[in-house]
């Protein structure tokens, strides 16, 4: 293994009551110290600084209002990376604090330099501490949780594998408060019947749940990388795992392996629409490889421009892939269902015969 990602939640790191967890933030800067030992660049995405900073401001869960939120983290942010520095400079490492939002993500030259830094920062051996910006970042360039920050990262360093530290063992066979409960060691694809036995629900200061992980984990998957998510609560752990031995929840990766760029065209940018299509585009576009041509185009939802990225969906709404549009959402209405050779002569010119070329569009 060459490169790790790490997530690791709230609730691990720190509470409302307590503030900051420093005992076990040590035991993960120690067994994280140790994989960097064994030749591995570590890139860690870490939630803890609204937490870090409730406690600051006297207030014992997670307020709704974004403005408390943001002073929580911005007043929460210094003592976890201080923490963090404190105790990585004990087992001789350096961190580097990278605050991202959305926007970051979904703009293609900000993505490219942020990838940039964070290949710079493990070259010299520094492990970078991955944040969503929360004192700026407001609900439209959230990303909802660090768990789908962290299936990005993953993404974005290209990882062989992805960690998420969690106040769990792992995914359970049921709600883990029944006795027969029991962890599930392996899931080699993610069914609607895996999402619906993570639940849905958050706690008092994290934003994700197991629900938000397994979503992750999918996003991850589909990557090529494989996904653990065991307990954070124990020490030694990671070491075990980097040593073959079973921890956890298992998630196999996809055969195939998106390539960085596809992957952030899949869940790095935001799609501006939708575009329908008929089955003989969808048979197209999934069994034969080829490129959206304005024929097998049923409708079109929203607004967008040339450049934009859309969603292609079949005519009963199930997703079928993402890319680049060629043309806008006026000029589609238009040429939908109609030959490529027909294009010009509607429109009076013509960008590409392809509505979206098969380059620039990805299978989700």
């Amino acid at each position: 293994m060459k490169r790790l990602v790490i997530k690791i939640g709230s609730n691990i790191l720190a509470s409302a009551e307590q503030g900051l967890n420093t005992r076990r933030l040590r035991t993960i800067a120690r067994d994280v110290s140790e994989a960097a030992d064994m030749g591995i660049e570590v890139v860690m995405v870490s939630s803890g600084a609204v937490a870090a900073g409730l406690k600051k401001l006297g207030l014992k869960e997670k307020p709704n209002d974004i403005r408390l939120k943001q002073a929580a983290a911005a007043i929460g942010q210094s003592s976890l990376m201080w923490a963090y520095e404190h105790h990585f400079a004990e087992f001789g490492k350096k961190v580097a604090q990278v605050l991202l939002t959305r926007d970051d993500i979904g703009n293609r030259m900000r993505y490219i330099n942020a990838k940039n830094t964070l290949f710079t920062l493990m070259s010299y051996g520094v492990i970078p501490l991955i944040n969503e910006n929360d004192p700026i970042a407001v609900d439209e360039i959230k990303f909802g949780d660090n768990d789908m920050l962290a299936a990005l990262a993953a993404g974005l360093v290209e990882a062989d594998m992805l960690v998420i530290l969690s106040d769990v063992e792992g995914l359970y066979s049921k709600n883990p408060k029944y006795k027969s409960a029991s962890i599930i060691k392996q899931v080699d694809t993610i069914t609607h019947d895996i999402e619906a036995l993570a639940g849905g629900a958050g706690s008092a200061v994290g934003t994700g749940g197991m629900y938000s992980k397994i979503l992750a984990a999918k996003q991850a998957v589909d990557h090529g990388i494989p996904v653990v998510i065991m307990s954070g609560k124990k020490r030694g752990l990671l070491g075990k795992l980097l040593n073959g031995q079973e921890c956890g929840t298992y998630f196999n990766p996809k055969k195939q392996r998106l390539s960085s760029r596809k992957g952030w065209i899949a869940y790095g940018v935001r799609s501006k629409g939708a575009i329908y299509l008929d089955t003989g585009a969808v048979k197209a576009l999934t069994e034969m490889g080829r490129s959206l041509l304005p024929s097998g185009i049923t409708k079109i939802e929203g607004h967008f421009k040339v450049g934009d990225y859309v969603r292609c969906l079949s005519s009963d709404g199930k997703k079928i892939a993402k890319g680049l549009t060629n043309y806008s959402s006026k000029d589609l209405e238009k040429i939908k269902g109609r030959k490529t050779s027909e294009i010009e002569k509607v429109l009076g010119y013509k960008y590409s015969d392809e509505i979206i070329h098969r380059n620039n569009l990805v299978l989700v």
